[in-house]
């Protein structure tokens, strides 16, 4: 068993890894480029996989060392992360089907990575 402060880590070189990778998406069909002309599409994919694997991984690893998935219902905090986490595993097909949301995905990318670490750190619902 790993320590909980190993997943931390781990959550957030996932995070890094898939916030730089919906950036780099994001500017590319923002500057008017398509799938097809992003030389980095194989990269970008694979750090987006690669990271929000890691944060799945590393998030529920530090739910098991706080004790917190030993049975009954998860807190509603987490469940806001989970919904986080479903919309930035969702978010690659955004780019390139609607360019136009290029620009409010940069935007909306801290965004939501401020409102998962408030949930995490403050614990408010």
């Amino acid at each position: 068993m790993f320590s909980h402060q190993f997943y931390n880590v781990v959550h957030v070189v996932g995070i890094v890894l898939v916030m730089s990778a919906l950036g780099a998406l994001a500017l590319h069909a923002a500057a008017g480029g398509t799938r097809p002309t992003n030389p980095a599409r194989g990269l970008i994919a694979s750090m987006h996989g690669i990271g929000i694997l890691l944060i799945l991984v590393g998030g529920f690893g530090m739910l098991a060392r706080l004790g917190i998935i030993q049975g009954g219902s998860f807190p509603a905090w987490i469940w806001v992360k989970i919904a986080v986490w479903a919309l930035l595993g969702a978010a690659t097909v955004l780019p390139y089907r609607r360019p136009t949301l290029g620009r409010p995905l940069l935007i909306a990318l801290p965004l939501l990575g401020g409102l998962a670490a408030y949930m995490a750190i403050y614990k408010p619902i």
